[in-house]
């Protein structure tokens, strides 16, 4: 399918691994100039001479951390016009006993999840509404819709994300720029098997990985039967960068296998 964004400019924010990577694979076949950030510069540099080796385009790391400013300047230095952005970042561990959480725990949270794709999206709107076209989208978490106890660094900030982008998405379309959210489930990426003995931590599990998968599929019921690959998802968060998302604007989609039992 022919995304018709050949030669425009893309941003990956979190595009060295994961769903970041995945999606900027996409990007990158469908014959963008594209941008990809991340905070670990070996893993970055890697990824991105990668894809260009890959799809022949020009692919530029930036090393940058979106949650602090002097990591958004780097990004907007470096490129300063972008017709699409995309933003993902790299998930927190589970949190444990949600009484012993910290109010310095609450700002990390939401200066990462929340304050920094803000800032990114609210830089590049005057642009795109300039260029009269522009797409953003954001990789966040079906915690943001689903309450988890255990999640709790993760979904709240990023429900506040998504009222923003509903909220601002109905002001920008008629300027051409299309804002989403694509909220992913459990999927088995680079950032789940860090955390995988955290989470048997969160729950007084045995600190080994059997522990933690045995005890995630007992309470957290995947229709599907599996966890879900990087490339169950890339798919649609390119499609929504593309130009034919046109007339889809605001929307949260859920891409979990299931696990989200809602018709809304």
């Amino acid at each position: 399918m022919d995304l018709k964004i050949r030669g425009k400019k893309a941003i990956m924010a979190g595009g060295s691994a994961g769903m970041g990577r995945a999606t900027a694979e996409r990007l990158a076949e469908a014959g963008v100039d594209l941008y990809i950030t991340a905070r670990r510069q070996e893993r970055l540099v890697k990824a991105a001479r990668e894809i260009s080796e890959k799809y022949g385009i020009n692919v530029t790391p930036v090393v940058a951390d979106s949650s602090t400013e002097g990591g958004r300047r780097a990004l907007f230095a470096a490129c300063p016009d972008p017709d699409i952005l995309a933003i993902t970042i790299n998930p927190p561990p589970p949190n444990g006993n949600f009484l012993e959480l910290t109010p310095e725990d609450w700002r990390s949270s939401i200066e990462m999840a929340l304050i920094g794709p803000i800032e990114i999206i609210k830089h590049y709107i005057p642009v795109m509404k300039d260029k009269g076209w522009g797409r953003i989208v954001n990789i966040a978490t079906f915690s943001a819709k689903k309450p988890m106890l255990w999640r709790l660094m993760s979904g709240p900030a990023r429900s506040a994300l998504l009222n923003y982008t509903a909220s601002v998405s109905r002001d920008v379309a008629q300027h051409g720029v299309i804002m989403n959210n694509v909220l992913p489930g459990m999927f088995r990426t680079e950032g789940f098997e860090e955390n995988v003995k955290i989470y048997a931590k969160a729950f007084d599990l045995e600190p080994t990985r059997e522990a933690a998968l045995a005890h995630f599929h007992e309470h957290n019921r995947i229709p599907t039967g599996f966890l879900g690959d990087v490339d169950d998802l890339a798919p649609m968060v390119a499609m929504l960068c593309s130009d034919l998302s046109r007339f889809i604007v605001g929307q949260n989609i859920v891409i979990d296998g299931g696990q989200y039992p809602s018709i809304f």
